[in-house]
């Protein structure tokens, strides 16, 4: 992953040479596994007539009195920059691209190195202007596209102490239920330094995690000014955020564990308050190929809570019950049982769709208009008013034997919100919902008012 949460991972390549002190051992793990791949990618192409340009250099200088000598100097820097598109398609280009674009710092070596940055770069720009600069170093003067060790720690260690002169770097770590990972994906990068990763991947982990070496965990990695170190209530908030995007983005029973781990600069893991509660009941597997749109999805509504609600609103219809109904929604999602949670829910769709009370009857009618295609409305809304009637009884401390499969009317009623939700959060429906259920009525009765 991006290793941007920076969490020591036993690299392919081994440890780095005693010498060298190792700020980010997992970023340094992740370049060195994909220089040694995208040196076999480069080594290929030149081989396959696309070689390395030269240039013809003088070995004597002028006025020395001897005949002059001349060498041929590769113009390696040259031919890596000419592959962006083979790099861009060795495994691992984009975790290590957000590895390094989640540290930050990166302007400070481009400029370091009088490479151009650009005028308002973007972190992964930035990252892959850098990734490309570090391989032309590695491979300076190269024809034949071999790691050497010496060249790239001393290429490493220049890439470190640009970046991180003056700061220091604070990791957090918790774990994550609720997930599996696929078995070939060693971490899945989320980008702004926080990555999931499994426990058996961090160095000198805590006995509490070395002991379940598979369990999932969250990891925050950030660096920062020495005067201005971030709080454990810093870790929560972006915790929070990316356990709620991941609640909003498939189905599922997610929790962070209450117990985390911090350190400061590759010190002694210690114990800090991170997460909460939640359900455990049901494990997503989280695959390679859902790793793009989850860190695109999980950033954006990142972004979107850190901001507020009403950021980019043409006004604050809606906006208010909205935040209100996500709290709802995560408090069902940390109920110890599916149908302690059906009330939250309810609450939750009430406040988007049903404000004039329940005894309006409008909540059916308005999520089944937003939520299904007109076919299946009816059916939906008949679904809904069982839920409600589900709900009746679970408050009235009835049997609930005789209702038909009621967990799974909780978990249609929950998926139901999550997409609302979702869909608003992510701009493709208004706040008010009140508003484009009524349009979406009004359209369905001009059109059929005998059906309607």
């Amino acid at each position: 992953m991006p290793c941007a949460s920076g969490v020591p991972i036993a690299g392919d390549g081994g440890p780095p040479p005693n010498s060298l002190r190792v700020r980010n051992p997992t970023l340094h793990a992740e370049l060195e596994a994909f220089t040694r791949d995208a040196g076999a990618g480069l080594r290929l192409i030149a081989g396959m007539g696309e070689g390395v340009p030269f240039e013809v250099m003088e070995t004597e200088p002028r006025g020395s009195g001897r005949a002059p000598l001349y060498c041929y100097r590769p113009l390696t820097e040259t031919f890596v920059r000419g592959q962006q598109d083979l790099l861009e398609d060795v495994p691992g280009y984009a975790e290590v691209v957000q590895a390094l674009a989640g540290i930050g710092g990166l302007e400070l070596y481009l400029r370091a190195r009088g490479e151009p940055a650009g005028s308002d770069p973007e972190g992964a720009d930035l990252g892959r202007l850098v990734l490309v600069d570090f391989l032309s170093r590695v491979f300076a003067e190269s024809t034949e596209f071999t790691v050497d060790p010496t060249r790239f720690a001393l290429a490493y260690e220049e890439l470190e102490r640009t970046i991180y002169e003056d700061r220091c770097v604070t990791e957090v770590i918790a774990p994550l239920f609720g997930i599996d990972l696929d078995p070939d994906l060693r971490e899945l990068t989320l980008g702004e330094g926080m990555a999931i990763i499994r426990s058996r991947g961090v160095v000198g982990a805590p006995a509490e995690l070395a002991d379940h070496p598979q369990q999932p965990l969250v990891a925050l990695r950030i660096a920062h000014d020495r005067t201005q170190l971030p709080s454990a209530a810093f870790a929560r908030q972006r915790f929070a955020r990316f356990l709620t995007g991941l609640r909003l983005y498939e189905r599922g029973s997610y929790a962070i564990g209450p117990l985390g781990h911090a350190r400061l600069d590759g010190g002694v893991w210690l114990p800090v308050v991170v997460g909460g509660g939640g359900r455990r009941d049901r494990l997503t597997l989280i695959r390679r190929a859902d790793e793009e749109e989850l860190r695109t999805f999980c950033g954006a509504i990142g972004r979107r809570l850190a901001r507020g609600f009403g950021a980019g609103t043409a006004d604050n219809s809606g906006v208010g019950e909205v935040a209100w109904a996500l709290s709802r929604f995560e408090m069902g999602c940390e109920r110890s049982a599916p149908l302690e949670a059906l009330t939250d829910y309810l609450m939750a769709l009430r406040a988007l769709l049903e404000p004039e009370g329940p005894a309006s009857g409008r909540l059916t009618q308005r999520l089944a208009v937003i939520c299904a295609p007109e076919p299946d409305r009816p059916a939906l809304a008949e679904r809904i008013a069982a839920a409600v009637a589900l709900e009746r009884s679970v408050m009235a401390g009835l049997s609930t034997r005789g209702a038909a499969e009621p967990e799974a009317l909780v978990d249609e009623v929950s998926e139901h919100l999550r997409a609302i939700l979702r869909d608003v959060l992510c701009g493709h429906l208004d706040f008010d919902l009140c508003g484009v259920a009524d349009d979406l009525l009004a359209e369905s009765v001009a059109a059929d008012p005998l059906a309607a």
